[in-house]
């Protein structure tokens, strides 16, 4: 069900880049009429349509990161959880800082709201305590640390403002740690939850 969530906005970021290089004939997707500081070189703060994507979709995952790392500290029963949920919410909140910095900078509009999906998983987390809480917290953030990293290796590669390629550049190794600790904490918790608990001893 998670892979196939995230399909719409692949597609979409595949059809952008092809119609970007089909317009520009070039690997960069620089868009037409584009200013450049030095030939083939886009000007600092000049956005193609995969900026735009790029902005829309991380805001969006980087403002659920806060809310639901804040959620995690309070309702968290593994005290892995509740430090990682409090790691989340500081490392997105000052990259959303950094990001909303150069998305005004270019002119991009950013999302205010969780997207559907997200909000549906904020809504299963506040129905669910200790344990399920816990594994449905982790393995939402594997899940969504895999689709963010596809994000920034996209923007690397497809994006066109030098400032949001350095920013998707710089933080890609915080995600990709990020996701290896989700891994982690996934594993500790699913090995726990299949570990048998031991006979009552009787008095």
């Amino acid at each position: 069900m998670r892979a196939l969530a995230l399909t719409p906005i692949f597609a979409l970021m595949a059809a952008a880049s092809a119609t970007a290089q089909t317009g520009t004939g070039n690997p960069a997707a620089m868009s037409p009429g584009a200013a450049q500081s030095a030939p083939g070189m886009p000007a600092p703060h000049q956005a193609n349509e995969n900026d735009r994507l790029f902005v829309k979709a991380v805001t969006t995952g980087g403002n659920a990161e806060v809310l639901l790392g804040q959620l995690a500290e309070q309702k968290g029963r593994a005290q892995a959880v509740k430090d990682f949920g409090h790691q989340m919410a500081a490392d997105h909140g000052k990259a959303n800082q950094q990001l909303a910095q150069l998305a005004k900078a270019a002119n991009l509009p950013e999302p205010s709201d969780l997207d559907e999906e997200h909000k549906a998983m904020r809504s299963q987390l506040e129905q669910s305590s200790g344990a399920d809480f816990d594994l449905a917290y982790i393995r939402g953030q594997v899940a969504d640390h895999q689709k963010t990293a596809q994000l920034f290796e996209w923007e690397i590669g497809s994006g066109q403002d030098p400032q949001l390629k350095a920013f998707a550049s710089e933080v890609l190794p915080v995600v990709l740690r990020h996701l290896q600790m989700a891994s982690n904490i996934e594993s500790q918790l699913s090995t726990t939850a299949s570990t048998p608990s031991p006979p009552a001893q009787r008095r």
